[in-house]
């Protein structure tokens, strides 16, 4: 048996999948997203203005992120990081948002992820972009990024809203 075949993107395949992902995108926006490039000659490294979705603590909320394209993308994840400070359990405090469908494609059984919730070549910006919101309406705690955010997040869902303690770091950021 040969050894098995790496696939790399070309510079045309990458600024292509690029360049249809940014054109679908805005010819059908993603409710709560607005998309532009960071610089006109970088195709793969893009601006995202998120307004916070309604009926979450981010309600009300214009927060900033960038999305960076690496060298093999379709077949490796971009990166998302706000550039804008977010007290979330599953944002890193660099603005690294850790999410499944982020992460390489590799079996990983430390990680407790199934390789189906991980990176795929068929996902896109708009899955990501979906994944975001989906995030911040419903932390995922058993995974966190930021511990003491998750355990804060814990409490005030414990207490059922009770305790405010989590709600007003994240107003004092808005």
């Amino acid at each position: 048996m040969g050894t098995p075949l790496l696939f790399k993107a070309s510079t045309a395949d990458r600024r292509f999948c690029a360049d249809q992902e940014l054109k679908n995108l805005q010819d059908e926006p993603v409710e709560g997203f607005r998309i532009t490039l960071v610089d006109e000659s970088d195709m793969y490294s893009w601006e995202v203005a998120i307004f916070g979705p309604p009926d979450t603590h981010y309600q009300g909320g214009y927060f900033k992120a960038q999305i960076r394209f690496p060298v093999d993308y379709p077949y490796s994840p971009p990166s998302v990081r706000f550039l804008t400070s977010m007290w979330h359990p599953n944002i890193y405090e660099s603005g690294e948002v850790c999410i499944s469908i982020l992460h390489p494609p590799i079996n990983d059984s430390q990680s407790g992820e199934l390789p189906s919730e991980r990176w795929n070549p068929t996902q896109n910006v708009r899955t990501i972009l979906l994944s975001v919101i989906s995030l911040l309406n419903e932390p995922n705690t058993d995974s966190p990024a930021n511990v003491d955010a998750s355990l804060m997040y814990r409490k005030w869902k414990d207490s059922k809203g009770a305790d405010n303690e989590y709600a007003e770091i994240i107003r004092s950021d808005i």
